[in-house]
């Protein structure tokens, strides 16, 4: 039935502005801080937007919780405290200790809606994983994209489901044990169905970064901007129940107050943490390797919880797969070395020299002072995989046994580990860079510029996807029945064994930085990780070969595939091969 609502928007810019609700349009009084206000009756699910000026076409909410006509139609009432929770036995759970699964709602199932990843989400408590991280799941125009070209920053995509199935899947999650990490993108909008300019300033003046322009977070009129993020950042842990958000590239938040909005946020996240009572978790994406980042506000930092590492790829990437191109230059030459130096500190530019920037970059961490947990490490993720020319994952490079060291790596790491969807059985379908822009000459320039970034870098032009074409997407879909076959059954159970290992044994959590010790050989291709009394033992040769311990081992508590052979200080590794040992 219809009910007396009250509507509100902040929109500074026209000087007039009509609400139009079920096709019937009433005035909107403004308030000296640009806010418009109208009380009319609606229906709980009534169709509504904004007339600005004398611009007869109706604009969608800036705050809109729901578009089920896509980011160009009205916006939809939609009351996220009608869902019935059943997760009232959740009560969260700290990302210290925990293992991260990323995934893409729309290439993770054929389906590609959240209710077909709820019915999905056995696999990953069988796998052992505690938290799914979803790639952006919000408004954005087409059916189908990675999601970071989001518009609509408060709704949930239709095609997945819209809001009501995202709360379906957050309560299958909680249900489960498993937490809910929700990637978010504040420091660009995407290209098509942004109508947030015409309602305030959102962009500042004069900037912009890789994606299109800055977000307005210091300049006239910012306060209401922040307010927009930092809100939205709290409907996610508050209404949909989230557990944590991903802050997708950092770096590219220009703030030039006192207060950065990532304090700002943090600040206010601690304090709906309390309220809720259950820990709520921010995770970076930040290109600075600045510790930071990650540093208590107390300390001087800005007080997030975690951030991905980017180094700790890169390091492992370039010594499983031998590539230097690029920004693995300096990793490929450091060798063995270099992950190491990774293993023990989290960044490999700590202020060193990168020959990719042309400059010297980062700052060490204090690894008596920041845990290594607060560093996110992985073998994979969108980024890496979506980013190289044909989209092909680090299993269509290595051999099985090369994969499952790999793994091996990271899940033993001082680190929170996380995998990306597909990765814990080896998944032969590539994932690309795939878009779905409904205007022809957006979608020709998307299609023209991703072609042509790769051909100026020797790529055949004919062998780099075409983002617009729809077969692109549909190649990018995990192919599920490669569980019953060889060698993903394999690569599966060797994840499963190492998150069951690491749930028994304490010391393959210890994420005392300042406790790690690493020994190498690269002339052989070994390495031996110290995880206190436990020996990580890796043989990167393709042969068998004699690895030097500092103390007897005593059991081989888990081996990559064929056991080693245990003689006093010393463990005889099979080729391409790893295992962890105990020692007296």
């Amino acid at each position: 039935m219809p009910e007396s609502a009250e509507f509100a928007v902040w929109a500074p810019v026209p000087s007039r502005v009509r609400l139009q609700v079920d096709g019937a349009v009433h005035d909107m009084q403004r308030d000296d801080t640009g806010w418009w206000r109208a009380s009319v009756e609606a229906g709980p699910e009534a169709d509504y937007g904004f007339l600005l000026d004398d611009d007869p076409t109706p604009r969608p909410d800036p705050r809109s919780r729901r578009q089920p006509e896509g980011v160009h139609g009205p916006s939809r009432r939609y009351d996220p405290s009608a869902h019935d929770w059943a997760d009232s036995a959740w009560t969260g759970r700290p990302l210290a200790g925990g293992v991260v699964y990323e995934m893409h709602v729309g290439t993770f199932t054929p389906e590609g809606t959240l209710d077909a990843a709820a019915a999905r989400l056995d696999h990953l408590v069988d796998l052992g994983v505690d938290f799914v991280e979803l790639l952006p799941v919000n408004g954005f125009n087409g059916t189908h994209n990675w999601g970071y070209d989001g518009v609509l920053w408060y709704a949930v995509q239709e095609e997945y489901g819209g809001p009501a199935a995202y709360q379906r899947f957050v309560d299958a999650c909680h249900q489960r044990g498993l937490g809910v990490i929700q990637d978010v993108v504040y420091n660009h909008l995407g290209p098509s169905g942004n109508y947030l300019p015409l309602f305030f300033p959102v962009f500042a003046e004069g900037g912009a970064n890789t994606w299109g322009n800055s977000v307005n977070l210091s300049g006239p009129d910012s306060d209401e901007v922040r307010r927009y993020i930092i809100d939205n950042a709290l409907m996610w842990l508050r209404d949909m129940h989230v557990d944590g958000l991903r802050l997708d590239a950092v770096h590219a938040l220009v703030d030039e107050r006192a207060t950065h909005v990532l304090e700002e946020m943090a600040q206010e996240v601690d304090k709906l943490s309390v309220a809720l009572g259950r820990p709520l978790t921010l995770i970076a994406e930040s290109d600075l390797n600045d510790p930071r980042m990650v540093t208590p506000r107390v300390a001087g930092g800005l007080g997030l919880t975690a951030q991905w590492s980017d180094d700790f790829h890169h390091s492992l990437h370039s010594v499983l797969t031998g590539e230097g191109q690029g920004y693995y230059s300096d990793f490929a030459e450091a060798g063995l070395a270099g992950l190491a130096r990774t293993l023990t500190g989290a960044y490999f530019h700590d202020g060193a020299w990168s020959s990719f920037r042309r400059r010297h970059h980062g700052r060490p961490v204090d690894t008596a002072a920041l845990a290594g947990w607060k560093f996110l490490a992985y073998l994979q993720d969108h980024d890496q995989i979506g980013n190289r020319a044909v989209g092909d994952r680090i299993s269509a490079s290595l051999s099985p046994g090369l994969l499952a060291v790999g793994a091996t790596i990271v899940l033993t790491s001082p680190f929170t580990p996380m995998l990306f969807m597909g990765e814990e059985w080896g998944a032969s379908t590539p994932w690309q860079f795939f878009t779905s822009h409904p205007e022809p000459e957006l979608g020709k320039a998307t299609a023209e510029g991703r072609i042509g970034e790769f051909a100026e870098h020797g790529w055949d032009a004919d062998l780099v996807p075409d983002p617009q074409d729809p077969e692109t997407f549909t190649r990018s879909k995990l192919d599920w029945s490669e569980l019953e076959r060889q060698p993903h059954e394999r690569l599966l159970a060797v994840h499963r064994a190492l998150l069951a290992l690491r749930r028994a044994h304490p010391e393959l959590v210890d994420a005392d930085l300042s406790a790690m010790a690493v020994s190498w050989d690269d002339a052989d291709r070994w390495m031996v990780v110290h995880r206190g009394t436990l020996r990580v033992a890796v043989n990167l040769a393709d042969h068998p070969q004699e690895i030097d311990l500092d103390r007897p081992a005593d059991e081989v508590l888990f081996a990559t595939g064929e056991l080693p052979t245990l003689d006093a200080e010393t463990v005889t590794l099979p080729a391409e091969s790893a295992a962890v040992l105990t020692t007296s």
